[in-house]
């Protein structure tokens, strides 16, 4: 089985933490997000993925210089331009000669799915498209599926007004395509496959969906994607964990670190407080800093306190200097 991974995006809610690193190569759980999506993936019988790339990706190439993660082979499709997601899926699969039934993973989701499972409903139903669905409590800002008996879908609605509809199963962003779903993509221009194709097969009948309970986060905002990387030392994943403290990391003796992560390179100086919080192997974090439910990259001066932060790797915070909510650079006064 091949799956195309949508990787291309800009990562735009994610910065300043993706001002210098691609959203699918910042780590969770000390290893890029893409290659425990691709561990996930292989698990499920997925022998080749297609990255669809188009923002950065170089970085891609790079972490991956033979062509393989995880025993899957790795096949590279830079888009000449953005083309959305439909656009995306089908320039992917066509570069790599995809020609039978294949799956769709969008690189910033993560989630303990057993694709098999689907790849099996896919295939007694007779789709000729089939999504993975997952419960959430808002909607609104997700694809909304509302289902016949069966498991066919009845309506798809991309990010319905609150309220608007009654279903809280959303578009979980795994998918099951036949080849003939890149028919009814256009070329040469953007094409959204939620708010585009998905209705076409929708008036056809044969776009399905099934809805599971497995571990699931979009990871795309840096609330969540901190949450992602907590979860992987509290043990909530079904497979996949990570030591609080990677091998590597200089933490001082006197420092306190409470339910955080710190991976290999980072320096946590002495007296340095560090709760619920996520320290990126570029982190400096010096003497008597306190960082509270934050997210650091860059590097924090002794004595300075910050709580729901997020510094990228060009952000410096001064000694002394207190700061909440705060990105550090500010993405909006970066050029």
């Amino acid at each position: 089985m091949r799956a195309v991974v949508l990787v291309g995006g800009f990562g735009t809610r994610l910065r300043p933490l993706t001002l210098t690193t691609p959203k699918p190569m910042l780590p969770v759980g000390h290893r890029p997000m893409v290659e425990n999506l691709v561990r996930t993936l292989a698990a499920s019988g997925v022998t080749e993925v297609v990255l669809g790339l188009g923002f950065k990706p170089e970085p891609f190439i790079q972490a991956f210089p033979s062509g393989e993660c995880a025993g899957v082979r790795l096949h590279y499709a830079v888009e000449p331009e953005p083309l959305d997601t439909a656009g995306a899926i089908k320039f992917a699969a066509e570069h790599a000669g995809i020609d039978d039934t294949f799956v769709v993973v969008n690189g910033d989701v993560l989630t303990d799915l057993d694709v098999s499972t689907l790849i099996a409903f896919h295939r007694s139903s007779g789709a000729e498209a089939t999504i993975h669905l997952t419960p959430v409590e808002d909607p609104s800002a997700y694809g909304v599926v509302v289902l016949a008996d069966g498991g066919r879908v009845e309506r798809f609605v991309e990010k319905p007004a609150p309220g608007a509809v009654a279903s809280n199963s959303i578009n979980a962003g795994t998918y099951v395509l036949e080849p003939s779903v890149l028919g009814r993509i256009a070329s040469g221009r953007k094409v959204s496959i939620e708010r585009e194709t998905f209705p076409g097969v929708v008036v056809d009948g044969r776009l399905f969906a099934l809805s599971t309970d497995d571990y699931w986060i979009d990871t795309g905002r840096p609330e969540p994607y901190r949450r992602a990387n907590l979860d992987m030392i509290d043990g909530v994943r079904r497979t996949l964990r990570a030591d609080a403290i990677e091998d590597g990391a200089r933490v001082d003796g006197s420092a306190r670190v409470t339910h955080s992560l710190v991976s290999r390179g980072a320096v946590v100086g002495s007296a340095a407080v560090i709760e619920d919080s996520v320290i990126l192997g570029s982190a400096v974090i010096e003497a008597g800093a306190v960082v509270k439910d934050s997210i650091v990259m860059g590097h924090l001066g002794r004595s300075s306190v910050i709580s729901h932060t997020v510094v990228g790797a060009q952000g410096r915070v001064k000694d002394g200097a207190v700061l909440s909510h705060a990105l550090v650079p500010d993405p909006n006064a970066v050029k």
